[in-house]
């Protein structure tokens, strides 16, 4: 452990800058939502506060990435575009591109064929990119439902491209991959009722756990007791499952009879998770044990949640927004006691998942317009920032630095103080 935690130190002192500035997954270097990173602004508008804005290869509800100096992401063209014509289902293409973070500079764009027919309609307009990639030192990785996971090097040339599902589902596909070891995770739900292991490598199937139904988000892997495990929900239940295998280790009822959506969060053991619309729609459950957990290992649910957004969980306890009401939400973590639930004036509906950093919670709305709330149970909005009107952001932000990317469907803000 001692030379393990050495090896790490060592690491971070060679590449300062690269660490500083990553963002890897959705959701950030741990999948939680938190930068460490200093300097974000409180306020800014279309004139202020605006380092960069640039116009995207194409449409998407995908999140961008950072690796580096280089900001990943994913797009789709030919067909539903937002704002075009319907056009024909035969030109679509998807798209992985890269920018450069200071700039915004588009360094390449890499098009991906789809596997046709796809979805001749998509509820909400979610359209054909909305999985966020995964990324490494080496390779960055993304998932376009039917059309396969695809492995790309950091200059946009394929290495290899997986299939894990042929089925299609109304709302479109969404779930983003995660990276474990020399694993990469995929939560084809809606492809084929599955979470795939694939060799992140060579893209060889490693193992596959059946019985996935109804989920939209990241696996999540989970440090307990010693061990790892892979956790996920799907409708009516969260599930534990070996990483070596894919075997379910356990399963615990949530009593949540919608989709599941959120991210679940993970901490000392224990996994938190909301979902659906009515009745409950959030809990927490202590991850390990064996079979059916839900006695023994269930600590609480609650009727307040939220069916799209995630949370955010900081100094014992979870932070969240409505999708539908405007209403932000402090529970404690421990017990899932409420402890206020505040309507935010001006807050429409919200999609994107918040982001934490200096002790601020910045929620974003699906009309651009960005709430600042403190990470603290006593409510108190700081700061409330709107860009430009008629934008359409459902994307969740990323933070690089002292930087924070927004993305609106087909275009790419870059949000930092004008020094």
């Amino acid at each position: 452990m001692f030379k393990q935690v050495c090896c790490l130190v060592a690491f971070f002192l060679l590449v300062p800058s690269a660490i500083a500035s990553d963002w890897p997954q959705l959701r950030g270097p741990t999948g939680q939502g938190i930068s460490s990173q200093r300097g974000l602004p409180l306020t800014w508008s279309a004139d202020k506060n605006v380092v960069w804005k640039v116009n995207l290869p194409g449409a998407g509800w995908s999140s961008p990435i950072v690796i580096g100096e280089r900001i990943f992401l994913t797009s789709y063209t030919g067909f539903m575009v937002p704002g075009k014509p319907v056009g024909n289902m035969d030109d679509l293409k998807r798209q992985i591109s890269c920018l450069d973070r200071k700039t915004g500079k588009l360094l390449w764009t890499t098009d991906v064929p789809s596997k046709l027919p796809e979805q001749a309609r998509i509820r909400e307009g979610h359209g054909f990119a909305s999985s966020t990639p995964v990324a490494d030192q080496e390779r960055v990785y993304a998932f376009f439902g039917k059309s396969g996971v695809f492995a790309f090097n950091h200059d946009g040339k394929q290495i290899w491209n997986a299939n894990v599902g042929t089925k299609l589902d109304g709302f479109g596909s969404a779930a983003p991959p995660t990276l474990h070891g020399d694993l990469l995770l995929v939560n084809a739900s809606i492809e084929s009722q599955s979470v795939v292991a694939l060799d992140k490598k060579t893209g060889k199937e490693v193992w596959r756990a059946g019985g996935i139904r109804e989920s939209w988000h990241a696996p999540l892997v989970v440090e307990v007791g010693g061990k790892t495990e892979i956790v996920v929900a799907i409708t009516g239940k969260v599930l534990g499952l070996d990483p070596k295998s894919g075997e379910q280790l356990w399963s615990s009822r949530t009593d949540i009879g919608w989709y599941m959506v959120p991210s679940l969060l993970a901490h000392d053991g224990v996994v938190y998770y909301l979902g659906g619309r009515a009745g409950v729609v959030a809990g927490a459950i202590r991850a390990g044990g064996s079979g059916d957990v839900t006695r023994s290992h269930r600590l609480w649910t609650s009727t307040k949640g939220s069916n799209v957004t995630s949370p955010i969980l900081r100094d014992g306890y979870l932070y969240w927004m409505s999708d539908q009401l405007g209403i932000a939400y402090c529970a404690e973590a421990k017990s899932g006691r409420i402890v206020y639930e505040e309507r935010i004036p001006g807050a429409r509906q919200v999609y994107a998942s918040p982001v934490l950093s200096e002790g601020r919670i910045y929620y974003t709305d699906r009309a651009g317009t960005t709430f600042v709330v403190a990470a603290q149970p006593q409510f108190k909005l700081l700061a409330t920032n709107t860009l430009e009107r008629r934008i359409f952001v459902n994307a969740s932000p990323a933070i690089t630095g002292d930087r924070f990317l927004m993305r609106a469907d087909q275009v790419l803000y870059c949000i930092g103080e004008n020094r």
